[in-house]
């Protein structure tokens, strides 16, 4: 049993499959602090010194009761909130993760675009109709029975 283990997990496609994923969970981290730290807040400053990972709304007062300055102190008080500021956060991390994912699948696809065939060249001999040997396709006299053919 180890070493069917050790064969599938050493095959290409299962080592090409966990680089994929290390990378991926890499990228997400550096779009996620992309998001959060870079994008968000002169969004949020220009829309009025908004806070977006602190935009929620109580479902349920905690002990002590609200209201809550931030998210973090109405999850420590136990309070039950709707986090739309964090979804939103997300929403926008997953919009830069596709637009990226576009732009590197239409990369791949213009790299991997494949010439169209050449057109196959016209055959080089024919039939003659009366003595049926193979003959030059330019010939207009077979060389065999010296018969006259048409100009095709």
């Amino acid at each position: 049993m180890w070493q069917e283990f050790k064969k599938f997990a050493l095959k290409g496609n299962a080592l090409d499959l966990a680089v994929g994923i290390i990378i991926g969970a890499s990228f997400s981290a550096i779009i996620n602090s992309l998001v959060k730290d870079v994008i968000m807040p002169p969004i949020g400053l220009l829309l009025g010194s908004v806070d977006f990972p602190n935009l929620f709304a109580t479902l349920k007062q905690g002990m002590p009761a609200g209201p809550y300055a931030s998210l973090t102190a109405a999850q420590e008080a136990g309070a039950v909130t709707i986090n739309y500021g964090v979804f939103i956060n997300a929403i926008v991390s997953f919009a830069i993760v596709a637009l990226v994912l576009f732009f590197i699948i239409k990369g791949a696809n213009k790299l991997q675009k494949q010439e169209p065939a050449p057109k196959p060249a016209a055959p080089a001999t024919k039939v003659c109709p009366f003595c049926k040997t193979n003959i030059p396709s330019k010939a207009v006299r077979c060389p065999n029975c010296t018969s006259q053919l048409s100009g095709k």
